[in-house]
């Protein structure tokens, strides 16, 4: 098991809070696998953001799930990118 965090939901919710900085150096130690099940995590940690709407006069919580939805979707267009480069 190679992800910070403990386990692919772990650092899904650590990317989404700014806990962890992606870059596609962080992606060299994951197999295929790994890959897969991150891919995953990401997008059902996606799901669940967007699952959760906050009132629309609650500024700071709307923003709050704005930046988190922004790293999980950047987070996912680099392992994307990622993939494609390594014919993965």
């Amino acid at each position: 098991m190679a992800f910070p965090g403990g386990s692919a939901y772990a650092m899904a919710r650590d990317v989404a809070e700014g806990y962890l900085l992606v870059t596609e150096r962080t992606f060299k130690t994951l197999t295929r696998g790994d890959l897969d099940q991150l891919t995953f995590e990401i997008d059902r940690h996606l799901r669940e953001l967007r699952g959760d709407q906050p009132s629309l006069d609650d500024l700071q919580a709307i923003q709050l799930r704005q930046r988190r939805m922004q790293r999980l979707n950047s987070a996912l267009m680099m392992l994307r990118s990622y993939r494609q480069k390594q014919k993965m």
